[in-house]
């Protein structure tokens, strides 16, 4: 990230922007979406420009607005749902796995669900355990769902075309602590399948999406002052996983970290860790490691939420206990 150039939240505006002027078929629904913008200003000024009527307010009902938005798409239209954090989602948990996500396969085929589902995701802002989880893994584990996680200025702006483009249900998920951070959008559309190497190393690799992908890439500047060379991988797409990309990096590597916000426990972490286990077994040099939040519901004081949080100085630890051939129990 820099301090120059377009804004996370920027990059998210333009894409839905450009979204409602090139297709009749997009539309913006959510709670305070139109006239306050969003939680997060994201769609700030959009019902200005194209109204009311495609840029429109919810009520405070997300299993209602969620299946409206799969009404909608059943029948022709593109929504854009904004929902305004994933805890909230829950309230919506029927309509997405149970509805969103099994139409194209109950109806063999026949009816699909063209709905983008954004949400806010992450801790570290004192809002609380029900405004801060990370639960991405929880939809990544259902079939029929694409999920992405935009850690880049650059992926924010060019996902949802993406997504607005894919046939079937994609899920995004927005790290509510990068929407200020800063860089360059690019020019070029994006994949919604496929990890990248935010940084190239040889001797550890860090695998991270959303909020930690940051936090990954700084423990590994701090690292390589000690002479490690460290590999972070941003997966940017949940489900499917990008299984290939993690094992290249692996295999040459011979250490691996899992880093994940959301709770250890039946996680992301643990597919991830299982799954470079199972591949790379005799390459690995030392056990997989793993990275996540304290089991228990995110804090509000600011300094018990920093603690459950793993942090730079965490991650950093966490690999060298994996470099010297420990596991990590956090």
């Amino acid at each position: 990230m820099t301090d120059t150039g377009t804004t996370y939240r920027e990059a998210m505006r333009t894409a839905i922007h450009e979204a409602l002027a090139t297709d009749d078929r997009v539309i913006v629904m959510g709670e305070d979406v139109a006239d306050y913008g969003g939680t997060y200003a994201v769609t700030k000024g959009l019902a200005e420009t194209f109204g009311t009527a495609r840029v429109r307010n919810t009520p405070l009902s997300e299993s209602g607005f969620v299946g409206a938005g799969i009404g909608a798409a059943i029948n022709g239209m593109r929504p854009i749902v904004e929902i305004m954090t994933v805890n909230f989602a829950l309230l919506a948990m029927d309509q997405i796995v149970n509805t969103a996500a099994t139409l194209r396969h109950m109806s063999g085929g026949q009816v699909g669900v063209p709905i983008v589902i954004r949400m806010a995701t992450g801790a570290g802002r004192q809002l609380a355990a029900q405004h801060s989880h990370s639960l991405e893994g929880w939809f990544a584990h259902v079939p029929g769902l694409k999920v992405v996680a935009p850690a880049t200025v650059r992926d924010a702006r060019w996902m949802l075309p993406a997504a607005l483009a894919d046939p079937d249900p994609v899920l995004i998920f927005e790290h509510a602590n990068l929407y200020g951070t800063r860089g360059d959008p690019g020019l070029d559309p994006v994949s919604l399948t496929g990890a990248e190497i935010s940084r190239p190393g040889d001797d550890l690799t860090i695998i991270s999406a959303a909020g930690m992908v940051g936090k990954a890439v700084d423990a590994a500047t701090q690292l390589a002052a000690d002479g490690v060379s460290v590999e972070v991988i941003d997966l940017r797409c949940l489900r499917p996983l990008d299984s290939e990309t993690i094992r290249r990096s692996v295999d040459k590597t011979h250490h691996a970290l899992v880093i994940d916000e959301g709770w250890r426990s039946v996680g992301l972490s643990a597919e991830i860790a299982a799954d470079v286990s199972e591949a790379c077994f005799f390459q690995l040099d030392a056990p997989v490691g793993r990275l996540a939040t304290v089991e228990v519901p995110i804090p509000y004081a600011a300094h018990l939420e920093k603690a459950a949080i793993p942090q730079v100085d965490d991650i950093v630890a966490a690999a060298q206990r994996v470099r010297a051939g420990g596991l990590v129990d956090a």
